[in-house]
């Protein structure tokens, strides 16, 4: 039996069962929907598509994985090269692992490592922000900040290894003069918190934060899980504000396999570097490198390059804008939209009750949570498959 995510199994509603995919359409055996949520913001590609499917054929036909451990292969190593010539800055030293909460573990273990190596033993602190989501796995809900998610650890109690603060510069000023010393890094999901809400917060506050973190001999971890390759606006955040350590996910393998990578710059990778042992970084996920992840990553990101996904991104939001713009229903709080992403937050979560129902019958499969509706579309959507998802949105409250 499945025990699925999320969910209490005693009272859930049944799945829809999928028995195909193609393009932006998930297939049930009664219906065919437009998938507005991206398979949890990863298929970018659509389903089904002819490089990716080639790139996997090609790669299964000479091995589909070897450990990384005393081994190497040409996918890992390709993948690497890539990141290094694409993201920005120095961000050249690629950890590969199996997930977005193991690949944002790898960086806080590394962040913390980086300070035991040079004997800073104090620097035990992490800074984050409220409405924070990382992962599930244990050090990603510390520093995550949403009970819905994570009151597990109500059990532990509250942790005195991390600080959350709001998007606000000054409570940022105040959490460095009073924890510099003691912070190894700080963690932030950049200009868009996904699970937390989909909240959105201005670019000057990162920019800040950067200051902070070079004045103070701080770690800046940016989590582009969700906001890599694109769904901000930008292709990743890290073009605007560089950060000494980048997680990315979900989309990497435009959502066909699990993967992920914890990418560092020349600093923190000269942290562990050198004829000591004991400053080796100590960390192994069975799947890291994962040859078919690696062969579909590298033809994924060629697809984003060659087919000018940028361009994509801002007509999604332009239409997006268009399409929102004058939608007010007394039970919404605030419509906000950010490049691919877009969210109606109400005042009373009993009001999406039902949405999910009511856009399946609609032709759109949709994963409201909270008090938040949202689409996060695959970027191939044409105009008339968004405008499917945005008006089966507005439907909702008419």
């Amino acid at each position: 039996m499945i025990w699925y995510p999320y969910e209490q199994m005693k009272t859930m509603k049944p799945p829809f069962q999928i028995i195909d995919a193609e393009g932006v359409f998930l297939k049930t055996p009664e219906r065919e929907m437009i998938d507005s949520v991206s398979s949890w913001w990863s298929v970018i590609h659509g389903y089904k598509h002819p490089v990716l499917n080639e790139a996997i054929k090609a790669q299964v036909d000479n091995f589909s994985h070897v450990m990384l451990g005393g081994l190497t292969h040409e996918p890992a190593q390709k993948l690497s090269e890539k990141l290094q010539s694409y993201l920005p800055g120095d961000l050249d030293y690629s950890f590969f692992s199996d997930s977005g909460s193991v690949a944002v573990e790898v960086a806080l273990k590394m962040a913390l490592q980086y300070y035991v190596n040079q004997g800073q033993m104090q620097r035990t602190k992490v800074l984050s922000l409220t409405h924070a989501y990382h992962g599930d796995t244990f050090k990603t809900m510390e520093v995550g900040d949403d009970e819905d998610y994570h009151f597990i650890l109500e059990a532990y109690g509250e942790s005195e290894n991390v600080i959350h603060i709001p998007t606000k510069v000054p409570e940022l000023e105040k959490a460095f003069e009073k924890y510099h010393n003691q912070l190894n890094c700080m963690i932030v999901e950049p200009l868009l918190q996904g699970a937390g809400g989909m909240r959105m917060y201005d670019i000057a506050f990162l920019k800040r934060a950067r200051q902070l973190c070079d004045e103070y001999g701080v770690l800046l971890i940016f989590d582009e899980v969700a906001t890599g390759f694109g769904r901000t606006g930008n292709r990743f955040v890290a073009d605007l504000v560089l950060p000494d350590i980048l997680v990315l996910g979900k989309a990497l393998t435009g959502g066909y396999i699990g993967h992920a990578v914890t990418v560092a710059n020349k600093k923190v990778y000269d942290g562990f570097y050198g004829e000591d042992a004991d400053k080796a970084l100590m960390h192994g996920p069975t799947f890291m490198g994962n040859a078919l992840a690696c062969s579909v990553a590298l033809k994924s990101i060629e697809i984003f390059e060659k087919e000018n996904y940028m361009e994509k991104i801002h007509k999604i939001e332009e239409i997006t804008r268009r399409e929102m713009a004058g939608f007010t229903d007394p039970r919404v709080k605030e419509v906000r939209i950010m490049g691919g992403c877009v969210c109606v937050e109400v005042f009373d979560r009993a009001v999406l009750r039902g949405y999910q129902q009511f856009a399946y019958e609609h032709g759109v499969f949709s994963r409201p949570f909270l008090n938040y509706m949202y689409a996060m579309v695959p970027y191939i959507i044409s105009e008339e498959e968004l405008l499917k998802v945005l008006r089966t949105m507005k439907e909702w409250f008419h």
